[in-house]
């Protein structure tokens, strides 16, 4: 279907879920050998039928890695004996969330909270830019924590916003996106604008256990593509490509947006990865199908690759950064990863482009045993790819030598070989095919074309490549989320299904266990979907519960156990399980490797986003991002598409005058002590 046809199909409920399904249609051209290719080759050939693969033990000296994230727990061998010790919960999907027996999941924030000695309380019925940029944003995604004490009893909540849903967050518009964006007036433009980016809250755990916000905070702030200015910095920065009419240098930009998933450096700021960026930019000129002519646009190629302009959102109508009829450079300034200091309100903002410009889903970090930082990073569409990047310099001390280590280093991109070998290619000007004579000229070309270049080194097409988490033993996990449009002709070793609904989740051992390495192995940890349905091709532990598999891996985490957690997305295509969106725990060694327990579900339309966990390992917060809204046509008994005034759920308050608000949950043990232990 064409974008027209997706906007109007009456299964479309929402304009994310029509964003979602047009971004479905990739933007790769390369698709002769893809990760479904390889997985094929692999897998098909010897040990397809194993069932669970590639049992591991470590045995990498740690290094410098154990500080900044975990090692690996002993291995356990049978579930009794499991590392995840709570009670399963039930699935099932509904309009409140549930977490397991023995925990509390208290709501901590919520969209229109205000975090600011002087914001306003929230009147959804009367909502502005002005006091948006004083509350807390909508959607919720990623969430860090840095500690401002050593107890860890207070602490800063960096939390980034992704976007925004019209129809459930203002009264009386909508679908926009079937209307041409009529309804969307000034006022209301700005006002979601506000809501994106990203929110910086003080809060402090009482004697109680409890969190609460400390409203009167000096670090507390808002941070928003209406108002924020940045810094543009690394080997873009100032390229030609990145000058506009506002910013005649290319190293001063407003704002972030899309905002995902994201990371925390070993020194404590903030990183923000700009995803779906595309899809908020215009044009006024349509072809004859309402496509976007790009015929007089310098960098056609570049903006067909990226999906510009998406016409998603209205915002170029009244802000011609937007428009890039007027602006077309502007694109260039976003897809990059942001870094935040939280604890420096007076800090600007960086934008680094040594880390490439895509559709970043996430930005965890990690210390090589050399002592260099390694960012790991997908690009969450169909058929692209897995990157990471290696500081030149090492993490110290030192602030000033740290605040380079983003600014200068090697960027790379993943090929996974049928023989269970990886290959980390380098992203350099002059390496391989990115000469001028095939349209690089410098490392800002390479960059700001990442996805291009990539393609010309030939890396592996993914399936959705979403967040990455790195474990100090050269260990990573890559989150597969799903691919409905890969065909039977192009499964390989690493992407194994045609038409995958429910994604799988990839386990990378570096070279020498160091994360620095260019090359290493990778296996399948699970295959996910329905064990029981054969056609469905899952790959679980078998002793994982009817409770714990699940679909669409998203984001993940290690606690300070070193426990790997899993939350998914499932989009609209909740339906395909019954199941909500949830938080899972995942063995990652021994006997039950593959074996997955439920430990926190959504409630209905809502997906989950987080995990973070204190250091102490007693506090998780969670983020539920879209509640009420995705798939509820598939809710028996509500069976429709959920408006402001008709939602499926008034999750969290329930208030017969309040829409849902996408939140932060704060989960605890009852009576105190570390979760799941």
């Amino acid at each position: 279907m064409d974008r027209k046809q997706i906007i109007n199909d009456p299964q479309t409920g929402n304009k994310g879920e029509a964003f979602e399904a047009y971004d479905d249609i990739p933007a790769n051209p390369n698709l002769q050998r893809t990760i479904g290719d390889v997985i094929a080759a692999r897998y098909g050939r010897r040990e397809l039928l194993k069932g669970i693969l590639g049992v591991s033990a470590t045995t990498a000296l740690f290094g410098a890695t154990a500080l900044s994230a975990p090692r690996p727990s002993a291995a356990a061998v049978s579930p009794e004996q499991g590392r995840y010790n709570f009670a399963e919960l039930q699935w099932g999907n509904d309009e409140t969330h549930h977490v397991a027996d023995g925990y509390d999941a208290d709501i901590l924030l919520r969209w229109g909270d205000p975090i600011t000695a002087d914001a306003p309380e929230f009147d959804v019925m009367n909502q502005s830019a002005e006091a948006q940029l004083k509350q807390f944003g909508y959607n919720n995604d990623y969430v860090g924590f840095v500690p401002l004490n050593e107890e860890g009893s207070r602490g800063l909540l960096c939390v980034n916003h992704e976007y925004t849903n019209e129809e459930v967050m203002f009264p009386g518009l909508g679908r926009q996106d079937r209307a041409d964006f009529a309804g969307m007036t000034r006022e209301l433009v700005d006002t979601e604008m506000a809501a994106h980016g990203g929110s910086v809250v003080e809060i402090a755990r009482g004697d109680d256990g409890k969190w609460q916000v400390v409203r009167d905070g000096n670090m507390n702030r808002r941070i928003s593509p209406l108002h924020t200015e940045m810094t543009i910095d690394g080997p873009a920065a100032g390229h030609p490509r990145m000058q506009t009419s506002a910013d005649p240098t290319g190293t001063r930009v407003i704002g972030t947006l899309n905002n995902c998933a994201g990371g925390m450096t070993p020194w404590g700021t903030w990183l923000m990865a700009e995803e779906n960026f595309h899809g908020y930019f215009w044009t006024d000129k349509l072809d004859e199908d309402g496509k976007p002519d790009l015929s007089e646009q310098a960098e056609a190629e570049q903006m067909k690759r990226y999906g510009a302009p998406g016409r998603w959102y209205a915002w170029g109508k009244y802000h011609d950064r937007f428009n890039i009829d007027k602006e077309p450079n502007e694109l260039n300034r976003f897809g990059w990863v942001v870094e935040v200091d939280p604890r420096n309100p007076d800090a600007t903002p960086v934008k680094h482009t040594a880390l490439g410009r895509f559709r970043h889903e996430g930005a965890e970090t990690t210390v090589s045993s050399s002592g260099h930082l390694v960012v790991y990073m997908g690009d969450d569409a169909r058929f692209d790819y897995q990157y990471k990047y290696v500081s030149d310099g090492v993490v110290s001390e030192d602030p000033a030598a740290n605040a380079r280590l983003l600014s200068e280093g090697t960027l790379y991109v993943a090929r996974f070989d049928e023989d269970g070998s990886l290959t980390w290619l380098p992203l350099v000007h002059g390496e391989g095919p990115l000469t001028a004579e095939n349209g690089f000229a410098s490392q800002a070309d390479v960059l700001i074309d990442t996805r291009l270049a990539a393609d010309a080194l030939g890396a592996t097409p993914m399936d959705r490549p979403e967040d990455a988490q790195p474990r100090g033993d050269g260990t990573a996990y890559v989150m597969l989320t799903n691919n409905t449009r890969r065909g039977a002709d192009q499964v390989d070793a690493a992407n194994p299904r045609a038409e995958s609904s429910f994604g799988h989740i990839i386990e990378i051992k570096e070279a020498g266990g160091d994360h620095a390495a260019t090359h290493g192995h990778w296996s399948i940890l699970v295959k996910c979907g329905d064990p029981a349905l054969a056609e469905v091709g899952a790959e679980w532990n078998p002793e994982t519960s009817e409770n714990g598999w699940f679909g669409s891996p998203d984001n993940c985490a290690f606690d300070a156990e070193g426990r790997l957690w899993v939350s998914t997305d499932q989009g609209s295509g909740w339906g395909k399980t019954g199941k909500s969106d949830g938080l899972y725990g995942v063995e990652t060694e021994g006997e039950l490797r593959g074996h997955s327990k439920l430990f926190f579900r959504c409630p209905v339309g809502g997906e989950l986003c987080g995990p973070y966990f204190t250091p102490d390992n007693e506090t998780l917060f969670l983020a539920v991002q879209h509640p009420g809204t995705d798939g509820t046509k598939a809710l028996k008994g509500f069976e429709r598409a959920s408006t402001f005034e008709d939602p499926a759920t008034r999750w969290p308050d329930f208030d017969p005058k309040m829409p849902p608000r996408p939140s932060v949950v704060v989960v605890t043990r009852q009576g105190g002590g570390k979760i799941a232990v």
